[in-house]
């Protein structure tokens, strides 16, 4: 996290004295572990897969996810911190260890957070899941069900943003082929993360941008939105240990969108912190036009990668 925040200007100095305080964010994901760098400020949990009433994460997603959110670096002095740290985390455990999950268990997760989304002052979704087409011609029964669900489920994203929340999305890892969109992040009332690593990422092979999915070619609906960093992203390990030392394994190394959409979360915490009035298009609108353009198609980069410092007009 710490390469990552100098891409996207959100070094301390460059965004001091906003650190997401007094913002909630809610992550549907594989659950969260209470690490170090996020136990203080995770102040609700649900588990939709396994029902414990504890915090938890077999799988590890939902935690690294939450660190480039919003960890506060205790455990490295702050190098892998989140782009938000000071804000809170109401966690939806929605995935299984594998990171599989159900269709019913998205939409039940979406439906919990908007019962609570008062108790809790939750103003940002992030959804770092991705969905890629159906086989189509797939009449069956069971297809006709399916793609019901899928329906039912970008309508509750769309019902999330009419409501009031910011909805943030990954774009997917299926490109990089136009077209290849996660279809979570088809609608216009959700901001759709891609993958971009700045120049750097041009030379490296394993860069997570060439596989970031990509809107379709001169379409009227332009995504992604915007692009942030997502290859070997260090943040939260879900399966560190504690030690009398500190913490051991106390972060792991990820790639995908789904690190990218997080830290377009966490911009839009130190946003809220610091015009809190500001609806989610507001919020949209300032980190789209703030974007710094990396020259390349708009279906691979949309806005531009996200510029932290420029949006908070430091």
């Amino acid at each position: 996290m710490d390469h990552a925040r100098k891409l996207i200007h959100a070094q301390e100095w460059e965004i001091y004295p906003y650190d997401g305080s007094g913002v909630t964010a809610a992550i549907l994901d594989t659950g969260i572990a209470m690490h170090p760098d996020l136990a203080d400020r995770v102040i609700g949990f649900k588990d939709f897969v396994g029902n414990s009433r504890l915090p938890y994460d077999d799988c590890g997603h939902g935690t690294h996810v939450a660190g480039c959110l919003c960890a506060d670096g205790t455990c490295s002095g702050g190098r892998y911190a989140g782009v938000a740290r000071g804000c809170r985390v109401l966690s939806g455990k929605v995935l299984d260890e594998k990171g599989d999950g159900t269709i019913s268990c998205m939409i039940e997760g979406i439906d919990w957070v908007l019962d609570n989304r008062e108790l809790y002052q939750v103003k940002i979704l992030n959804i770092s899941v991705s969905m890629g087409a159906f086989p189509s011609g797939n009449a069956s029964q069971e297809g006709k069900e399916r793609e019901a669900l899928v329906h039912k489920l970008i309508a509750k994203l769309e019902e999330a943003w009419r409501r009031g929340l910011f909805v943030v999305v990954a774009a997917g890892n299926a490109g990089p082929a136009a077209g290849s969109l996660s279809r979570l992040g088809l609608g216009n009332r959700v901001v759709t993360v891609g993958c971009c690593d700045g120049e750097e990422g041009e030379d490296r092979p394993d860069s997570c941008e060439a596989c970031s999915g990509r809107g379709p070619s001169g379409d009227i609906l332009k995504k992604p939105d915007l692009v942030a960093p997502g290859t070997g992203i260090v943040s939260c390990n879900a399966h560190f240990r504690r030690t009398a030392g500190g913490c051991r394994n106390a972060y792991a190394e990820k790639s995908g969108t789904s690190m990218s959409t997080p830290m377009v979360a966490g911009a839009a915490a130190l946003c809220l912190q610091k015009y809190p009035g500001s609806t989610n298009e507001q919020v949209r609108r300032r980190l789209l036009w703030t974007a710094s353009d990396q020259g390349k198609p708009w279906n691979r980069q949309g806005w531009g990668m996200l510029n932290v410092a420029r949006m908070l007009g430091r």
